[in-house]
């Protein structure tokens, strides 16, 4: 099993005040992150989740909400049961927030893992997977408090030789229909951070400008733009990644777009990131090919009420050059899609 090695210089005085209520181990909000993500899951130290999550805590996907600490370690060991030998490589810490308030976390991870053993994602293939994930933390006083957290689950289903459709159908046969509880807010100390800087706001203002039809790719993008999206799917500049905005809101039409945080940081040497966690309500259309076209998945055989209410929950993360996206990594749940789009319609 590795073991963690910390690269993080030891923190000032400043720093340790601005952490305060944290062990005096961890020198700032990015070293917590991935000293304990560490523990739990490369050590696989899963008792650890007690020290470091608060119960109760709320986790949110876009498919469920638990409420325990309990859940939350379950909800571990069975996937670690499923992929044995997943890793949790930390690519990036984007955060805000304070000590008072409560800091927010939004981790990416790329995970390498194998199809090892039995589970909700059918009998053990024994196939290598890459799966990306964005956990959007709240943390105050040691503890993750709660937690929004999107996983390309249609990566996962195309890499074991299915499709986000069929997963989805195969989950709605064993769950009955799609049935999301409403998840409880976030504690009352926290406030979601909204940046009101320009580069920020202004890749926010796209984001929302596409699901109400516009197209502000050139404004928005760098020419030679690398988009890493669910599905496991990377595109290349203005046409493809215009394509893929365009296509997706055109198929899901939002009648609601709403930004619940959104975060900038600069500096350490990098280029400057932009952290954005939105949420979609949407009618999806009757033809299921333009859905299908839009988020990647062969589905012509798949058939849906025109009436169809869908919440699409996505986090995206946007590395800039000379004020333009260069960089975007964007998860939604295809799969959580799917089920909503397939759960029969009751009158």
């Amino acid at each position: 099993m590795s073991t963690f090695i910390d690269p993080t210089p030891m923190a000032t005085p400043q720093q340790a005040s601005a952490l305060r209520g944290f062990d005096a181990e961890f020198k700032n909000l990015d070293h917590y992150i991935r000293v304990i993500t560490d523990r739990i899951w490369e050590g696989r130290r899963i008792e650890d989740i007690r020290r470091y999550y608060s119960d109760p805590c709320v986790v949110e996907t876009p498919s469920s909400v638990s409420t325990s600490v309990q859940s939350v370690m379950d909800g571990t060991r069975a996937t670690l049961a499923m992929f044995s030998d997943r890793r949790l490589l930390a690519e990036d810490v984007i955060e805000s927030g304070d000590a008072e308030g409560g800091f927010l976390s939004s981790h990416r991870i790329i995970s390498p893992m194998t199809h090892t053993g039995d589970g909700m994602f059918g009998k053990a293939t024994g196939r290598k997977l890459q799966v990306r994930t964005i956990a959007d933390c709240v943390c105050k006083d040691n503890r993750i408090t709660h937690e929004w957290l999107v996983r390309d689950q249609a990566a996962i289903a195309l890499q074991i030789g299915t499709t986000p459709p069929a997963l989805a159908q195969q989950w709605l046969n064993s769950r009955g229909a799609f049935n999301k509880p409403v998840a409880q807010p976030a504690p009352s100390y926290y406030q979601s951070h909204i940046s009101s800087d320009s580069l920020a706001h202004g890749y926010a203002q796209a984001i929302e400008a596409y699901s109400r039809g516009q197209s502000p790719t050139a404004l928005a993008y760098d020419d030679a733009v690398h988009h890493l999206g669910h599905g496991g799917v990377t595109r290349y500049g203005h046409a493809e990644v215009g394509a893929y905005w365009e296509n997706l809101f055109s198929a899901l039409k939002p009648h609601n777009f709403a930004v619940e945080h959104l975060a900038l940081q600069r500096g350490s040497g990098r280029a400057d990131r932009v952290a954005l966690r939105w949420r979609a309500h949407c009618s999806a259309i009757s033809d299921a090919f333009s859905v299908s076209r839009a988020i990647n998945t062969c589905s012509s055989s798949y058939k849906f009420n025109s009436d169809t209410e869908v919440e699409l929950m996505g986090i995206n993360h946007a590395e800039f050059y000379q004020g333009r996206v260069l960089r975007e990594y964007v998860l939604i749940d295809e799969v959580a899609l799917w089920m909503q789009i397939l759960t029969p319609q009751t009158a």
